[in-house]
């Protein structure tokens, strides 16, 4: 058989088959150099790139292979991009809300109208019952007084009003009751009202009581209507029995059981010895028994005093000349942390004003102005004495002025005062203007103001 060399050549030979495939393989482009896109584009002007939709990493050559070719990527369009930026430049408009709906009022009914006509008026024979909120209510207590008051006689007993009353009643409540009946002169009705509290378990013993009714028998002079042991009395009973004294006007008696509770070591309380130094005070013949009850307070450590006894007690002692205890007073006084008022101020000037102390009383005035506080006619009337004492005639005048755009007329002292203190400095015609006020204001100078006067003026007139 003959073999043709070109028939041989021919024949294809699985070998050659697997080295062209290889170079073929070898040569086969990817996806994106095989199907380039076009070039990109500048974006539009105006346009947020922001915007665009997230675009994924690109795959490596390996793994595009294995997958299968996808979609092209959806880009924004131009309107779409528009829409979205739009919202971005200006407030997002909000849900209108709903406006208030306001419900007129319903018509008028016929058959509820009334004419216009005046008010009904109550009945005043028809009386609330009297029923107490508290046992210690003082309308209540007061009220229950005056019942007793109205009884028909005097025989008539005091539990026709207190028996109806009893089971409202507490310790203490019936005090009110006999110390108004003390008020009204009535302290028979006071001791009926005890010995009835007496009788009932609920209401006795209580020394508020005994005491409220001690009280009202001393001012009366009825203390021996009641008999009871003194060295077992409380504090309470010996203050009210003092009191009831010093009311009465037992002054010897009240400075006996003063003496009688200092004996026993008792420690009064200090308003019962402002009390009897203010009583015993309104006698000058007495004025020895009041410097001992002023020594014997000076000595008291616990001094619990108001301000009206502080007060009063600083006035008696300028009147006895006892300057060191009114400084100690008001040294107290400021120590306790309270506003001295314009009465103890002016009594501070007085003080060192009559112990001539003038420049230390000035310095109370400063201190007075920085208080703030309303000066009344007797605090103008100190002021300006002391500046006249100092030959102060611009501050006295100052004040002066003061006293009249505060409201207050002048009284006689405060017009000498201040002709005195004129003429010192030789102002005539200020002299002639005070004078004219004292004529408008009814007055007449005395006799040693219109020497002086008349001395000025021939003196002016010489010159």
């Amino acid at each position: 058989m003959m073999h043709c060399p070109v028939s041989s050549s021919l024949i294809f030979q699985p070998s050659s088959i697997r080295a062209t495939s290889k170079v073929y393989a070898k040569k086969k482009l990817t996806k994106n150099l095989r199907n380039p896109r076009r070039t990109k584009l500048p974006p539009e002007f105006g346009v947020n790139l922001f915007l665009r939709k997230p675009i994924t990493e690109p795959l490596l050559p390996l793994q595009e292979e294995e997958q299968e070719p996808e979609e092209e990527l959806d880009v924004w369009e131009p309107n779409e991009i528009e829409a979205i930026s739009s919202l971005f430049q200006q407030r997002i408009p909000q849900k209108p809300e709903r406006p208030l709906r306001v419900r007129p009022l319903p018509l008028p009914q016929h058959h509820k109208l009334r004419p216009l006509s005046l008010p009904t008026p109550k009945p005043n024979n028809l009386k609330k019952p009297l029923v107490p909120s508290s046992s210690k209510d003082p309308t209540f207590l007061i009220t229950l007084a005056r019942d007793i008051k109205r009884l028909p006689s005097p025989e008539a007993d005091v539990s026709l009003v207190l028996n109806k009353w009893s089971t409202f009643l507490r310790k203490g409540s019936l005090s009110t009751t006999i110390r108004e009946l003390g008020h009204m002169g009535l302290p028979e009705r006071a001791l009926q009202t005890y010995r009835w509290a007496e009788k009932h378990p609920h209401l006795f013993p209580d020394n508020r009581i005994l005491a409220s009714t001690i009280q009202v028998l001393a001012k009366h002079h009825e203390l021996k209507l009641l008999k009871f042991d003194n060295t077992l009395a409380s504090k309470s009973v010996i203050e009210a029995m003092i009191k009831g004294c010093i009311e009465g006007g037992w002054l010897n008696l009240a400075r006996k059981l003063l003496l009688i509770a200092k004996s026993n070591n008792r420690v009064l309380d200090s308003s019962i010895y402002v009390k009897m130094i203010l009583e015993i005070a309104k006698n000058p013949d007495k004025y020895h028994l009041v410097v001992s009850l002023l020594d014997e307070l000076e000595d008291r450590e616990d001094l619990k005093l108001s301000q009206q006894d502080c007060t009063s007690v600083m006035k008696i002692c300028v009147k006895l000349k006892r300057f060191e205890l009114v400084e100690c007073l008001y040294d107290w006084y400021k120590e306790s942390n309270r506003e001295p008022s314009v009465v103890m101020y002016t009594t501070m000037i007085h003080s060192r004003f009559s112990e001539e102390k003038y420049r230390e009383a000035m310095s109370m005035v400063w201190e007075m102005e920085e208080s703030n506080c309303l000066l009344d006619l007797p605090a103008y009337r100190v002021v300006i004495r002391l500046f006249v004492a100092l030959d102060d005639l611009g501050r006295a005048m100052r004040y002066y002025s003061k006293l009249k755009e505060a409201g207050f007329t002048p009284t006689y002292d405060i017009f000498r005062e201040v002709i005195s203190v004129c003429i010192a400095s030789g102002r005539l015609t200020k002299c002639r203007e005070i004078c004219k006020e004292v004529e408008d204001a009814g007055l007449r100078l005395d006799a040693d103001t219109s020497f002086r006067l008349l001395q000025l003026e021939n003196q002016t007139m010489s010159l």
